[in-house]
């Protein structure tokens, strides 16, 4: 709004600056601990667990206590009748044999678009791990009690998007093993950056091609699978060119360390790990792999996947599930959390219609890229606090604009205006309110709004004026008789 046209009306002045102050304005979360990455890169030493076989034998007494898949099935759908008021159910496709992929998903909106982050929980890749299946309903459970009773609960319902998949490997469950009913490590059976493997999909397998689907119908800003066999936060990259075990780093190493650590150092021994400093590792120094979900993620879909090993046995007694929860539910919750606490937020708009656009967003020195949202052009950008970043927008058609910024422990809120090529103007912040949906436009509305208000005052106030005016003028005419005392 120009300051000259302040002047039009001076004597409404109180009035405007009140109102400007009733305008709605966005709010960014605060706070959070700054973990430390924790990170060593020499080697971790002799430490090595051989989680590839199905060893020891899962016996029937093992299984006691569990959730079957039909048990699983009924809890899903139960607590999507329970808790309607913040949750969905659906199902992104079907296992081998036939078993629906069921996922729960949490949210004041549940199945509808807003400009918020989404992440995603996966449980159960691997069969023989089925840990993260009971956890992850102890979690949703947890958010659909608590949601409006605990801070935390409240800022995750209202200001995410949290999708839950029990369980990605049902078949395998049900078997007792690693891979599911063909025998296939769901874990090695996406196309991979640095070998020509899983290429053909027609090999691919059903529950994988499930999740490749996912990644293009929902917007994910960040990921995590849970697994059992040890304790730690693995990131990214999970093997490297020449297959040797070495540290191997992806373009955004110090926000996965960062993600890392916040998970680690929330857990309740995660981080005093032995075997790894402060509990958490790059999965190529681990030990590497090749056709894993986590690589995949970040490089076809922009999502920042953990690979989150939240028990030291692959497959504990029943009576431990309720302790492995309670260990792990802060360090759950602040990981989905922190995509509203940290990060730089924001929408790409184009300056000639105020609509949003589906940009990209890049940080110069970091080689990768996310992408707006179609719907809002809303962005969320995991990146590590306590830094300087020069952030660029684009898009083809529009030239390109940039900002330094200085990102703290909180998280920032910046909007980015482009113009069609041939313009010539500058990058100007935007009031932002996530919640509209027509771009800039509802700010011109409620300034429209706004004048029309004050034109009604200045109407009004002269009304009154002129009605003073008016009294007065009688009164002069005929002054009222005063008393005589006598």
């Amino acid at each position: 709004m120009a300051i000259w046209r302040l002047y039009l009306l001076p004597l409404l002045l109180l009035v405007l600056l009140r109102a400007f102050t009733s305008l709605p304005t966005q709010a960014a979360a605060r706070g959070g601990a700054d973990p430390s990455s924790g990170i060593d890169d020499g080697k971790h030493g002799s430490f090595s667990r051989n989680l590839l076989q199905d060893k020891p034998e899962i016996t029937e007494e093992m299984t006691r206590g569990y959730m079957s898949n039909s048990e699983l099935e009924v809890a899903v759908k139960d607590f999507g009748r329970r808790c309607a008021n913040v949750s969905r159910v659906y199902s992104i496709g079907k296992s081998v044999n036939g078993s629906p992929l069921w996922v729960v998903e949490i949210s004041d909106k549940p199945g509808q678009r807003e400009a918020e982050p989404a992440f995603k929980f996966i449980g159960n890749v691997h069969g023989d791990e089925p840990v993260g299946r009971e956890v992850l309903m102890q979690l949703a459970y947890w958010l659909c009690d608590n949601y409006l009773k605990d801070p935390l609960a409240t800022l995750i319902v209202e200001n995410t998007h949290l999708h839950i998949l029990p369980t990605l490997n049902p078949d395998g469950f049900a078997l007792r093993r690693r891979g599911n009913a063909n025998n296939i490590d769901l874990n090695r059976d996406f196309p991979d950056q640095f070998f020509p493997i899983n290429d053909d999909i027609n090999y691919r397998q059903p529950e994988t091609r499930a999740i490749m689907s996912w990644i293009k119908q929902e917007h994910f800003t960040a990921s995590a699978t849970l697994h059992g066999g040890a304790l730690v936060a693995n990131y990214p990259w999970d093997g490297s060119r020449d297959k040797r075990k070495q540290y191997y780093g992806c373009p955004d190493d110090k926000a996965f360390r960062y993600m890392a650590s916040v998970y680690s150092q929330s857990h309740y021994n995660m981080s005093l790990s032995k075997e790894f400093r402060g509990g958490i590792t790059n999965g190529a120094l681990w030990y590497p792999i090749y056709g894993g979900m986590q690589d995949w993620n970040y490089i076809h879909g922009g999502c920042f996947e953990l690979t989150l090993e939240i028990s030291d046995v692959k497959w504990p007694k029943a009576s431990e599930l309720l302790v492995i929860w309670k260990q792990n539910k802060m360090s759950m919750l602040n990981l989905v959390a922190s995509l509203v606490k940290t990060g730089v937020h924001g929408r790409i708009f184009a300056a000639d219609t105020g609509r949003p656009i589906p940009g990209s967003l890049m940080v110069k020195g970091i080689d990768s890229k996310i992408s707006a949202s179609r719907t809002f052009g809303d962005y969320h950008r995991i990146l590590a606090p306590g830094e300087s970043y020069e952030v660029v927008a684009s898009m083809e058609g529009f030239t390109p604009k940039r900002t330094r910024i200085m990102l703290e422990r909180e998280a920032m809120n910046l909007d980015f205006i482009l113009d069609p090529d041939g313009t010539n103007a500058q990058t100007k912040p935007l009031p932002n309110d996530c919640g509209c949906d027509d771009g800039i436009k509802p700010f011109l509305i409620r300034e429209a709004y706004l004048w029309l208000y004050l034109l009604v005052l200045f109407f009004l106030l002269a009304l009154y004026l002129l009605f003073r005016r008016r009294i007065s003028s009688r009164l002069a005419r005929n002054p009222p008789k005063r008393p005589v005392a006598i």
